[in-house]
């Protein structure tokens, strides 16, 4: 009667094509709303992402400063510092900073039709030593494409700006943020009591750990990497003279953050600006963006990410490519997290299948 069950069609379809059938239907009803819902997931990434930058001066106040016992109050500390180190910093570094970007502006339209009749890039390349029958090739490459390529980068700069500016990046993910501080470990708990068998219990408190780890030691590097760069990159162009140094060191170290396409974005930035603005030693320019890329690579980033983030470079590229198609700019700095989280999981799944087989060994063995 059982097996006559079993055999039933269901709808006109076999038991076994209707179950492997609705499984890949709740899949693709999964995706698609993860994907209508990407800019609610975005804002809760970025939200648990600044939370994680905050986590280790919250914890600090509360250890450390008397009168701060309670979560709450040390929230509220931290984000009041941080507050004033933000409009601090703006007091040193914002008015040079608007100096620089007017002056920029200002200068941008000419840049642009120089840029269309290929005179200040020919005259720079004519200094470098190039053949003119080569700069006559490349000024008729850039007049016969230069509408298509300011247009692009129009585009490109105007929704990068939208993104960065927009209010549900400025005022909402603070606010997410102080209620994930406040509420994370209570939460972290909940999920973990929803497992009956303490193995279960045991191994979901590991994959926390270990994303705590992870996402903390990812953020903290991020901001360590950022003002390196904004450093070095500030000192060395205000010594080489490059124009508009301030400016263009805070951009280096804001697209710091957006693995491989940033910081090559950000460099082909900084010889552009300088080659059309009749820059002397473009040359050099380009050299130390090129050592700096493997200062930044091979030294400072190994010795401030945290082990686990390690992924292969080629896994990088895809990711990063992957993660621009579906959320752009945000997308691709989610990417290495995304990558490394979902390498955390499939080692603990790994671990549990490894120790499932173990055990049902152990229980053929046994007489």
């Amino acid at each position: 009667m059982t097996r006559d069950r079993r055999r039933t069609p269901w709808l006109g379809f076999e038991p076994v094509a209707a179950r492997v059938a609705w499984t890949l239907l709740v899949i693709g009803a999964g995706l698609a709303l993860l994907y209508v819902l990407r800019q609610v997931l975005l804002l809760l990434a970025f939200s648990v992402f600044f939370a994680y930058l905050l986590y280790p001066l919250v914890e600090a106040a509360q250890r450390r400063v008397p009168g701060l016992g309670s979560r709450t109050r040390a929230i509220a500390a931290v984000y009041l510092v941080l507050l004033a180190a933000v409009f601090a910093t703006g007091g040193v570094l914002g008015p040079r900073l608007s100096t620089e970007a007017r002056a920029m502006a200002e200068r941008l339209p000419r840049l642009s039709q120089d840029w269309g009749a290929g005179g200040t890039l020919g005259g720079a390349l004519s200094r470098f030593g190039w053949r003119p029958e080569t700069v006559r090739t490349v000024e008729t490459t850039i007049q016969s494409h230069a509408g298509e390529i300011l247009g692009y980068s129009q585009s490109v700069a105007a929704t990068v700006l939208k993104w960065v500016v927009g209010a549900w990046v400025i005022v909402l993910v603070p606010i997410f943020a102080f209620f994930i501080l406040k509420d994370a470990e209570g939460f972290v708990a909940a999920v973990t009591g929803l497992f009956e068998a303490p193995e279960h219990q045991q191994r979901s408190r590991r994959i926390s750990e270990d994303l705590h780890h992870l996402l903390g030691e990812y953020m903290r590097a991020l901001v360590l990497l950022s003002l390196i760069t904004f450093a070095v990159w500030s000192l060395v162009f205000l010594v080489a003279g490059v124009p508009y140094p301030v400016l263009l060191a805070a951009l280096g170290g804001a697209l710091e953050v957006v693995p491989l396409v940033g910081p090559l974005v950000a460099g082909v930035i900084v010889v552009s600006v300088a080659a059309f603005t009749g820059y002397g030693h473009v040359i050099l320019l380009v050299l130390f963006l090129v050592a700096w890329r493997f200062i930044q690579d091979y030294v400072s980033n190994p010795l401030v990410m945290g082990r686990g983030i390690e992924i292969p470079p080629a896994l990088v590229i895809v990711g990063v490519i992957a993660g621009g198609e579906i959320a752009g700019p945000a997308g691709m700095f989610l990417s290495v997290p995304a990558l490394a989280i979902l390498r955390i999981l499939w080692r603990h799944a790994r671990e549990a299948r490894r120790l499932t087989r173990d055990e049902g060994a152990d229980e053929t063995r046994r007489p």
